[in-house]
């Protein structure tokens, strides 16, 4: 579903979404974060976001970073969504402190390879 926006623009939420994730679960055991409401939600639509902004990515940006599983990210946010009361809160605990962060470094590295338009 690529779209006018500038792509950079999708994959700079990206590392932003990341970042934001490693703030909120930074010094966080599993159990405090399942514990809490607040922190799980805010990860959980930051995780949404990254989602969001992969699904815009066209398949030459998405070719260009392989290791990424776009697919999946771009699943995972539509099941959270959609499927919102079945949520794994194991899985999205995984995906905030294990996945993300790989995600955000193979995103940094295309961002710093892509051509900027003009």
């Amino acid at each position: 579903m690529p779209s006018s926006r500038d792509e950079r623009l999708y994959l700079q939420d990206i590392v932003e979404a990341v970042d934001a994730v490693a703030r909120f679960v930074a010094e966080l055991e599993r159990e405090t974060f399942a514990g809490n409401d607040l922190v799980r939600s805010a990860v959980l639509h930051k995780l949404q976001v990254i989602g969001e902004a992969a699904a815009h990515l066209g398949e030459e940006t998405r070719r260009a970073s392989p290791q990424v599983p776009w697919v999946a990210v771009v699943g995972f946010r539509n099941y959270t969504v959609h499927a919102y009361f079945a949520v794994d809160w194991d899985i999205v605990w995984t995906t905030a402190t294990v996945d993300a962060p790989t995600i955000g470094d193979a995103v940094r590295a295309l961002l710093v390879t892509m051509p900027v338009p003009g």
